[in-house]
């Protein structure tokens, strides 16, 4: 009883600090730590200390499992330049820059320790970069480069601990057994998802679908460990193909069950982490007390050791920057933007629960086995708190800007266009070979229209005037209210088996859950005023941008009587219609009679262009 009421109390403390932090908008993870630390002080709160096999085993894979299957492959691959330089360049090179500066402070320290300390405070967090990146909006290759880093750092910090451990120092030995370890654990996660394709192409319950997802990333760890191969890469591995051919091999239902439960569990593991690395804080420092070196140069290299990680890193991301942010020739970045970005990435480097896992690995019989726990405490702490509370600061005063909702929404309905360019086509051969004696035809293109609009109209409409998609959404949403209310009603009298009202709640909460997603999304749109060019035809590249004129109309609604939704102009002659949302469609009827390709919003803050023959934005 004592166990389950100590772990209901970390949950409840867990998921309650998290909300405060969520209103006061403070990174969650910084405050869970700070709330551990206090709570290690408390009277009657017992001692938590974190088992390398606990953390190891079971919080490390989850939690990389989690963030693989949720990662591009794709912009893993395009970033995979980057993603080694920090993964194993840096970690290699904060190992013995650390070792170093660790055995200056305190001569008397064995060689192999420092470097074990060196090895150990090495790698950045996967769950401190992502909860704190995404929390404050850095830009989407920043966030993937330190994503990726910190999926596959682990492994290298590891291999370097256990050479120090052993008293290897012997470079290529260093070399050989993290290419063996590596190329180990990559062909145990390409085994995995081998055979997990192959099951998953004969699984269609989405429940049965979603337990196996939860085996996954503890026998990749397992398996690649006992074969003395890196369980880390092994899971990153699994789950970075797995999330890559979900759409291929899943079905809808499995895909949503299994997002819906990685992501609870992440939410649930990553923040109690953090809780848990405060709650060390009380008996880490009590140990290091007794300790020969004395508390001053104990004190001196836990802030020598801080200080070195944070400066390594930078000197390490500056030096490397061309590297790391530029694309291409033809696709140099801008200097202002490289600088900036290369000092939020060198300077998002805080450490976690990785780096306390990996010092309690340490055998207890080491000697000053103590310095190197509590030098391993004050990293994670002082990356966390310094870092982690100074990075929205930072990211605002560089002026370094993430996602923009605007660009977000302008591709979304270009590639919807383009989808459903092509499911019209498959649908025109489908209709050939049938009778459609009820219309569905028409019925398809209707709603495959109705999606359309809506993601167009997100770009934007007419001041003051609530688009189709909002007014359709608060209608929907009151129906939904009244039919719920109707549901409940006949629920009670029993008249309706309990399997079919929960059947039609369950239909319900999926429709009114789309509308509240698609209502967040509109409202995170009206905070942005950047567009992105994403030219890619040759009409957009050749006819010029014209200002629209000083008064605004669509002549043709006004003829009709009828109400535009947004505005669009014809840069070819200049006509302004109304939007494919609008009851009359003035400026594709347009096209349709002049042939004329591209138009352009003429709405306020907006310049983007559409090209009606290769259906390209730009």
């Amino acid at each position: 009883m004592e166990i389950a009421f100590l772990l209901v109390a970390i949950a409840v403390v867990v998921l309650t600090v998290t909300a405060l932090s969520e209103r006061v908008e403070i990174p969650a993870p910084l405050t869970l730590v700070v709330v551990g630390v206090a709570a290690s002080y408390v009277p009657g709160v017992p001692e938590l200390r974190l088992e390398p096999e606990v953390v190891l085993l079971g919080l490390l894979p989850p939690l990389l499992y989690s963030a693989s299957v949720n990662t591009s492959l794709v912009d893993f691959n395009a970033n995979r330049g980057p993603i080694l330089l920090l993964s194993v360049g840096l970690v290699a090179f904060t190992t013995v820059g650390v070792g170093v500066v660790v055995k200056l402070v305190i001569p008397d320290l064995h060689w192999a320790l420092a470097l074990a300390i060196g090895a150990v405070v090495a790698p950045p967090d996967a769950v401190a970069a992502t909860a704190i990146g995404r929390r404050i909006g850095l830009p989407r290759r920043v966030v993937t480069i330190l994503e990726g880093e910190s999926l596959l750092n682990d492994a290298t910090a590891l291999v370097a601990l256990r050479t120090a451990l052993a008293a290897s120092a012997v470079a290529w030995e260093v070399g050989l057994e993290f290419v063996v370890a590596a190329g180990g654990g990559a062909a145990i996660g390409g085994v995995v998802f081998v055979v997990v394709g192959f099951i998953r192409k004969k699984v269609t319950d989405p429940l049965l679908d979603t337990a196996i997802s939860l085996v996954i990333p503890f026998a990749a760890y397992i398996v690649a460990e006992e074969i003395h191969a890196s369980g880390v890469v092994a899971v990153v591995v699994a789950g970075l193909l797995l999330g890559h051919v979900a759409p291929i091999l899943q079905t809808a239902p499995s895909r949503i069950a299994e997002r819906t439960n990685w992501r609870t569990i992440a939410y649930v593991l990553e923040n109690t982490v953090f809780l848990l690395i405060g709650l060390q804080a009380d008996w880490l420092l009590a140990e290091v007390g007794d300790s020969e070196f004395g508390a001053g140069r104990i004190a001196l290299a836990c802030v020598a050791a801080l200080a070195t990680c944070v400066v390594l890193r930078l000197a390490w991301v500056f030096a490397a920057s061309g590297l790391l942010l530029r694309r291409s020739s033809s696709q140099r970045t801008e200097e202002p933007v490289l600088w900036r970005s290369s000092f939020l990435i060198g300077w998002a480097g805080m450490r976690g629960v990785v780096t306390l896992a990996a010092a309690f690995t340490v055998p207890e019989d080491t000697a000053h086995r103590e310095v190197l726990l509590v030098i391993a405490f004050a990293v994670v702490a002082g990356t966390l708190l310094g870092q982690g509370m100074t990075l929205p600061l930072l990211a605002r005063r560089l002026d370094v800007e993430g996602p923009d909702p605007q660009d977000d929404a302008l591709a979304r309905a270009t590639l919807l266009q383009q989808a459903a360019k092509k499911g019209l086509i498959r649908l025109n051969e489908l209709a050939e070979d049938c009778d459609d004696p009820h219309q569905v035809k028409a019925l398809i293109i209707q709603r495959i229209e109705q999606r359309n609009f809506a993601a167009w109209e997100r770009l934007g409409t007419t001041e003051g005037q609530e688009s189709p998609s909002d007014l359709y959404s608060r209608w929907r949403g009151e129906m939904i209210e009244a039919e719920r209310r109707r549901v409940l009603e006949i629920r009670s009298t029993g008249a309706v088996p309990s399997e079919i009202v929960s059947e039609v709640l369950a239909m319900l909460d999926v429709e009114e859950s789309m509308l509240d997603a698609a209502d967040a999304a509109r409202a995170e749109l009206r905070t942005s005023s950047r567009m992105q060019r994403l030219d890619g035809c040759e009409d957009l590249a050749t006819i010029p941008l014209l200002d629209p004129p000083p008064t605004l109309a669509c002549a043709a609604c006004l003829a009709d009587g009828t109400a535009w939704v947004a505005l669009r102009m014809c840069l070819s002659c200049g006509n302004v219609g109304c939007c494919d949302s609008s009851v009359g469609r003035h400026a594709t009827a347009h096209f349709r009679a002049t042939q004329h390709p591209v138009m352009r919003s003429v709405e306020p803050d907006e310049d983007w262009r559409w090209c009606y023959v290769h259906h390209q934005t730009g």
